[in-house]
């Protein structure tokens, strides 16, 4: 197995060519591999500066060739990559991204050094999992040249093979086994996962899989080959699996600049993935206390509607509701620090917004930060004070995936009942 090499950055931090990182240099070939990643997707994930490279709000991992570039959430002062590491795969791992049932992800059997190889052992136990469960078999149709007549017969194809062959038969029939799409999908990312995984703990594993595995020929995959999975009640065990492959193979890309490296990028928008942590975190609060309220995300509502075309609709992050206590509240999440600053005015005219339109008892804005809760007031249009509040919300990054998520939901539901 070649050396690994990894490179660790936080969210926002520019690399420069030749830059030394983890004693790893950041040298010319890794930047033409993100150039030419960057250039043919239009990528998001980073922004191409002169010889350097700027990561974005998005974190996780970019891997070329036997490099690893590992981008990490920060949102304060410390540099503890470890520290942000671990609170980086608790967070995904908290918020089902997919959704990953038992017996799996309760039951990590190695500590995942990144983001990849938490994914890479995911599937490989959802793969165990089925393997022990039983594969499904599937019938096929399919063409061949026999030595006993079965099925329908080809004569066109049969005369044109068969001629000197009086003993075989070109017939067109049916099998009922283990080759089908699903089994080829998976299959395809097990020897992805093979060749490009660096875990010694984790290798044994996957090469005992594609043992166990029943072999399938080589298959091209692409969106569509996803789209046209139909689940059932056999197929249905498959779901999770097949996720994991979907995320993996669609975002793995070969052969970048004609050599024999290749690329697969694994990256989590953080504002995304820090609403959803919010949001799991206040409604399992809310679920174990047995407060009145209902926690939705992402609840639309139809704002504006032209003569034609489309209507426009606005989308809070998490609304907190209670038909008993006939109240709204409106949450918006922001993953940035502020460091003692106000919110920009595009986000309180947000929340304002919000405020009318839901007509909401609070609203507030959330972000990851050490600050007491910050209550300001709205102006009427004659500049006198309104009733209407918005709240300012920090929310501390404890390491203890379980403690941060209790702080969450004690802290919102502390705001919500003053």
């Amino acid at each position: 197995m070649a050396f690994k090499k990894t490179i660790t950055v936080f969210e926002h931090q520019i690399v420069r060519l030749n830059e030394v990182i983890d004693n790893v240099i950041f040298d010319e070939p890794l930047l033409q591999s993100l150039q030419e990643y960057h250039g043919v997707q239009g990528v998001p994930f980073y922004s191409l500066g002169n010889k350097s490279v700027k990561f974005c709000e998005y974190v996780g991992v970019i891997k070329i060739g036997n490099t690893t570039i590992e981008v990490l959430p920060k949102a304060d002062r410390e540099n503890d990559k470890t520290r942000w590491r671990n609170m980086l795969i608790d967070m995904v791992k908290s918020v089902g991204l997919f959704k990953i049932h038992a017996p799996t992800s309760s039951t990590l059997k190695i500590k995942p050094n990144s983001i990849l190889e938490l994914y890479f052992e995911l599937f490989i136990q959802q793969v165990e999992h089925l393997l022990n469960l039983g594969l499904i078999k599937k019938y096929r149709k399919f063409d061949s040249n026999c030595s006993s007549l079965k099925g329908n017969m080809l004569f066109a194809k049969h005369i044109q093979l068969n001629l000197v062959h009086k003993e075989r038969f070109y017939t067109r029939h049916t099998s009922y086994d283990y080759l089908h799409t699903i089994h080829r999908i998976i299959y395809k990312t097990l020897m992805l996962l093979k060749s490009i995984n660096s875990n010694q703990l984790l290798q044994s594993r996957i090469d005992r899989t594609i043992l166990n595995f029943p072999e399938q020929w080589d298959v091209t995959v692409t969106e569509s080959s996803f789209a046209q999975i139909a689940y059932n009640r056999k197929s249905e065990p498959y779901r999770d699996a097949i996720e994991i492959a979907r995320l993996l193979l669609l975002n793995f890309h070969p052969n970048l600049n004609q050599g024999n490296d290749y690329l697969l990028a694994l990256m989590f928008d953080m504002n995304l993935l820090w609403e959803r942590f919010v949001f799991v975190s206040i409604k399992r609060h809310i679920i174990n206390d047995h407060l009145d309220y209902e926690v939705t995300a992402q609840r639309s509502k139809f704002f504006w509607k032209p003569k034609q075309g489309n209507r426009s609709a606005i989308k809070p992050d998490i609304v907190i509701a209670s038909e008993k206590h006939d109240e709204t509240i409106v949450i918006d999440t922001k993953w940035k620090n502020l460091n003692g600053y106000n919110p920009s005015p595009d986000d309180l005219r947000q929340l304002y917004v919000y405020h009318e339109y839901y007509n909401a008892k609070k609203v507030a804005l959330v972000y990851p930060g050490n600050f007491e809760i910050v209550q300001g007031t709205y102006y009427k249009s004659n500049q006198d004070l309104s009733n209407k509040e918005c709240s300012l919300i920090g929310i501390e990054p404890i390491p203890s995936i379980s403690h941060w998520k209790d702080s969450i939901g004690e802290k919102i539901s502390s705001w919500m009942l003053v």
